[in-house]
């Protein structure tokens, strides 16, 4: 059976501010020890630590993948879709929809349609 099922909200919000204690302290041991590094550190789920050069490795296999797959695909965006223009025409009717919805709203007297 699990231990931490048993412990009361208190001692969970006890055990919660050791670990942010013990985490802060070492971070200050790393930095008076000069432990270098290059960016933060992620915790993975696992709560095993990632250094920043492996999460950098990573993230460029994971950009060397994307461009493979783009370079397969062609463009890997799809087809592109030109911009649809509305003609004057239709702007016109809209903003004389809208007026006269506004127009109705404010004679009902109402500030919000």
């Amino acid at each position: 059976m699990n231990v931490i099922t048993n412990l009361t909200p208190q001692q969970l919000r006890q055990a919660a501010d050791l670990q942010q204690r013990i985490l802060d302290l070492q971070g200050e041991l790393q930095a008076l020890l000069g432990a270098s590094s290059t960016g933060p550190v992620k915790i993975s789920r696992s709560g095993r630590r990632l250094s920043a050069e492996g999460l950098e490795r990573i993230r460029q296999a994971a950009k060397r993948r994307w461009a493979r797959e783009r370079a397969a695909n062609g463009t890997g965006q799809g087809p592109t879709k030109r911009k649809r223009k509305m003609s004057a025409a239709g702007r016109a009717r809209i903003s004389a929809m809208l007026k006269a919805r506004w127009a109705a709203a404010k004679r009902s007297g109402r500030n919000a349609l």
